[in-house]
C-alpha cells in the first residue's frame, strides 16, 4: 500500500500536466481572415480583410481574425498564444501583433494583444470591446457585424483615434461616472479583478471592524480610525458612489452593533476582567488594559496577510 499511493499521486500529476488529447489544431495562415468555423459571408471577409490591409500599411500593426469550430476542451487562452506564437504575428523588432479568435461551438472569444502593443490596446480596452460591440451581435446571432464592429474598435483604439465607439449607454456612465464629493473616477475592472481586490480589502477592514465591535475600550478608538479607510479604500472594487454607501452603513453601523452587544454577559465579562485582571480574551484575542484606559489586542490563532496578482500577454476574452 505505501508503494502504492506514490505511484498513485505521480500518476495524477502526469495526468494533470498532459496536453488535451484531442487540442484544436492550429490552421495555415492563409490570410488576414481565416474563417475556419465558416461563421462569415464573403462579402464581410472581404471587408475585414481590407480593413485590416489598410491598417497595416499605415502602422505596420498586423491583424488577423481567426474562426475555429470548437477547441475540445482546451482553454482559449492557451489556444490563441499556440496560434499568436506560431503565425508569429507582428513585426519581429516591434511585437505589434493582435489575434482575434472566435470559437462559436463554446461560445467563446479572446483578443490576444502582442506585447508592443499593450500600451495602446490594453486589457480593459479589450474587454470593453468584447463586452460592449462584439458579444451584443454573437448573441443575436450576426457574427458578421460582431467582428466587422469589434475589428473596427480595434484599428480605432491603436490608431489613436477615440475611445471604443459603440459601448453601452449604461457601461459608458458608470465607467465615466466621478464622484461630485471627490472628483474620483469609479474603476472600470473586470468581475473577477473586483472579486480578488474586494476579498483582500475587506477582509483587513472588516477584521479591524469586528475587533473594534467585540472591544472594550479600545474599540471606539478603532472606530474613528477605520473611518478614512471606509472611505477611500472600496472605491476601488464598488467605486465612488457605492463606497459613499458603505462608508454612511459603517458610521452607523458601528455604534449601533457596540452598543447592542455591550450589555451581554461575555462583553460586561470582558470589561470587568480587564478592570480587575488587565487583560480579558474574547473569540481568541487577548485584550490588555494601558496606561490611557484604552486596549491593545494580540491574536492567539496566528497573523493574516494578503496577496495580489499579476497577467502576462495581453488582451481578454469572452463568452457569448
Amino acid at each position: 500500500m505505501s508503494a502504492f499511493c506514490p505511484l498513485l499521486f505521480s500518476s495524477a500529476l502526469l495526468l494533470a500536466a498532459a496536453p488535451p488529447a484531442t487540442a484544436a489544431d492550429i490552421p495555415y495562415l492563409s490570410g488576414r481572415v481565416v474563417d475556419h468555423a465558416e461563421i462569415l459571408s464573403p462579402a464581410a471577409r472581404e471587408r475585414l480583410t481590407a480593413t485590416l490591409r489598410a491598417h497595416e500599411k499605415n502602422t505596420t500593426n498586423q491583424i488577423a481574425v481567426l474562426t475555429v469550430p470548437t477547441l475540445h476542451g482546451e482553454s482559449i487562452e492557451e489556444y490563441a498564444l499556440r496560434v499568436f506564437e506560431q503565425w508569429k504575428l507582428g513585426q519581429k523588432d516591434k511585437d505589434n501583433g493582435v489575434l482575434v479568435v472566435v470559437v462559436p461551438q463554446d461560445r467563446k472569444l479572446r483578443i490576444e494583444v502582442g506585447y508592443g502593443l499593450e500600451g495602446a490596446l490594453t486589457d480593459v480596452a479589450a474587454s470593453r470591446i468584447i463586452r460592449n460591440l462584439i458579444t451584443p451581435q454573437f448573441k443575436a446571432g450576426n457574427f458578421d457585424r460582431g467582428v466587422e464592429d469589434g475589428v473596427a474598435a480595434i484599428v480605432e483604439q491603436l490608431e489613436g483615434k477615440g475611445a471604443v465607439p459603440g459601448a453601452a449607454p449604461a457601461a459608458a456612465t458608470s465607467a465615466a461616472k466621478q464622484s461630485v464629493l471627490s472628483g474620483i473616477q469609479a474603476p472600470d475592472l473586470p468581475l473577477t479583478e473586483r472579486i480578488l481586490f474586494g476579498a483582500f480589502i475587506f477582509g483587513i477592514i472588516g477584521l479591524f471592524t469586528v475587533i473594534g465591535v467585540l472591544t472594550p475600550g479600545m474599540g471606539w478608538f478603532l472606530y474613528l480610525f477605520l473611518i478614512p479607510f471606509w472611505a477611500m479604500f472600496p472605491i476601488v472594487v464598488v467605486g465612488t458612489d457605492g463606497a459613499l454607501a458603505l462608508l454612511i452603513i459603517y458610521l452607523v453601523g458601528f455604534p449601533l452593533a457596540k452598543l447592542g452587544i455591550a450589555r451581554s454577559p461575555w462583553y460586561e465579562k470582558a470589561k470587568k476582567d480587564l478592570k480587575t485582571k488587565g487583560k480579558a480574551t474574547v473569540g481568541g484575542f487577548t485584550f490588555g488594559a494601558g496606561s490611557s484606559g484604552g486596549s491593545s489586542w494580540s491574536s492567539s490563532s496566528g497573523s493574516f496577510s494578503g496577496g495580489g496578482g499579476s497577467s502576462g500577454g495581453g488582451g481578454s476574452s469572452g463568452s457569448w
